[in-house]
Parts: C-alpha cells; structure tokens; sequence
C-alpha cells in the first residue's frame, strides 16, 4: 500500500511535465533542484529556519531541437546569433517562517552573477557582458494541515520584479546594447506560483517526495512577457546512516516561449530533465549542510539555446 501512495503522484508528476507543450531553456537565476525537503521534510516545524545556497552551472553546449550544433561548422559573418556560453553563479538565501504546524511563509533572494558571451547576427567577433546583483524575488506561502502528519501540502505565491533588466554588453560590436531580455537578471514582471507537495515513507529508512510548481506572469515589461513556467521533481532518500543522507532526485523544468516585440520567440521554449544524487550531512540538531549535481537526461529546446553539462549545488540548511 505504501508503494502505490509514492507511486501515484510520482505518475501523475510524470504525466503533467511530459504533456507539456513548447517551452524554453530557463534565463532565471535558479535550476530546478529542490533543497526544501531536507532531515526534517517540508514539516519544517514552528520558527524561523534559513537555508543558504550556491549553484554553479556553465551552459556551453549549444543546442537545437534534441542535439548538439556543431559551431565549427557555422561560418560568420552569420544571420542567426551564436551563443558561446553562459556561466552561472548564483546565491541563494532562502527564510522560513511557520506560526504553527499547518501554515508557513517563505522569501527567497537570489543573488546573481552571470557572465555570457555571444556572437550576434551579421557580428564576426564575441560580444560579452557580466551581469551582477539582485535577482526576482519569491514569496511563497505553504498551507500543510489537511492531515494530521502534515505530509500534504500547498503553496501560493509570487515572483517579485526586483532584478535589473537594463543590463548591457560591455565589450565586442555590441558594447553598450541591451542584453537579451531572457538572460537579465529580472524578468520585469510579477509572476503567480501555486505549488503542490506530498512527502512520505515507503520503509523505516527510506523517505520520499513529490512537487510540482507552476509559474505564470500576470503582466508584460517594456514589450516582453516569460513563458509560462512548470517544475516538477520527486525524490527519494535514505536515512540509515547517522552522520549523512543520500538522496536522489528526479527534476523537470517546462517553459513556454517568451512573448513580445522584446522576446527572443524563436530561441525560447524547452523541456528539460534532470536527475540529481546528492548527500545531506547531519552537523548538529539544527545545521545541516547538502550538496547535489544535477545531469541532464533529456533537453529539447526550440531555436538555438545554451545548456548546461552539469549543475552543481551546495549549501547549508539552520533551524533557529
């Protein structure tokens, strides 16, 4: 019985992820990794709990479709714009508060450095730019009290425009020109999130979870509007061993094209799928620190697109 309850919304995670339609490779400053689901579940308890984080990933394939462009064999000057690459540094602080046991509130502030490099269409040369700062900002309310374990819960919130989108290029033929308004730090836009969780045990030592989390702007920035956005995951994790937990994590990202006369249309859009082991390490009773990978299984994307070969995160979790 235990195994048809993790089964099921696992299944229907998996039905709601591979219906999407045409979605794009994500210009945000986070990816898809869940680190909620630490030692204690998304039960997180009464009080305040903070959870620091650092993701590094460095989109250097270029993709078309499902396979990898082959950039020596594109001659310049040319009509399409060739990316080169994408490099992502990106800190995460995220504040729990929960009054009691069925309600909770979130702030997730991302801190972004990106780099990229590209050569646009009619360029023969790299134009590169770096872009540092704040980026959206989340809040995100959980309720979890349909049921007295609490393992059952939902998420309502919204995605704030604090990041910059006036970022430029710094050097190359197009020093001083806007950015792609999909790789700004903010999108411009305020955005609704409503989420779904379901966390449980199928043994004594081994737990499990599901979530999924759809995201959609409420309004357009200066002729641009993200595509609408879906993550997904679900997970399993071991707890036999007394100093550490594995775990290991399967994530979905689906989003739509970008819209607007600002929009990249055509190179935007994608489904991606990740799997991502990973190990919590028990410090004390209220410090935990983690640390994944993520590796892509699946990337479809529309256009051209860069993705990442890997993604890696590490961070601590403090239950004050």
């Amino acid at each position: 019985m235990k195994t048809i309850k993790f089964l099921a919304p696992l299944i229907l995670s998996l039905g709601i992820v591979m219906s999407s339609a045409d979605s794009s490779a994500c210009g945000t400053c986070s990816c898809s990794l869940n680190t909620d689901w630490t030692n204690q579940g998304y039960s997180y308890g009464t009080g305040l709990h903070a959870d620091l984080r650092f993701d590094y990933f460095n989109q250097n394939q270029l993709r078309e479709g499902l396979n990898t462009v082959d950039r020596g064999s594109i001659s310049f000057p040319n009509d399409r714009e060739i990316q080169e690459k994408t490099i992502n540094r990106n800190t995460i602080l995220t504040l729990a508060y929960s009054p009691d046991s069925n309600w909770g509130i979130e702030v997730v502030v991302p801190a972004c450095d990106r780099t990229h490099s590209t050569i646009a269409g009619g360029d023969d040369s790299v134009s590169s730019s770096e872009s540092t700062g704040i980026g959206d900002v989340r809040v995100i309310g959980r309720y979890q009290g349909f049921s007295d374990d609490h393992s059952f819960g939902l998420q309502l919130g919204a995605k704030l425009p604090t990041g910059r989108t006036d970022d430029k290029f710094a050097t190359g033929p197009q020093a001083g020109n806007l950015i792609d308004r999909g790789l700004q730090l903010g999108t411009g836009t305020t955005d609704v999130m409503i989420g779904i969780y379901k966390y449980g045990s199928l043994s004594p030592t081994l737990g499990y979870f599901t979530h999924a989390l759809a995201q959609s702007a409420l309004n357009s920035y200066d002729e641009f509007r993200p595509g609408n956005a879906l993550n997904l995951g679900a997970g399993v994790r071991y707890t036999g061993f007394n100093s550490f937990i594995p775990n290991l994590q399967l994530n979905f990202r689906a989003e739509n094209h970008e819209s607007g006369a600002n929009a990249d249309v055509e190179n935007s859009g994608a489904t991606l799928i990740y799997i991502s082991p990973g190990l919590i390490g028990n410090i004390s009773h209220d410090l935990q620190a983690f640390a994944f990978v993520q590796v892509p299984v699946y990337q479809r994307v529309s256009g051209y697109q860069l993705e990442p070969q890997y993604l890696i995160s590490i961070g601590m979790h403090y239950s004050l």
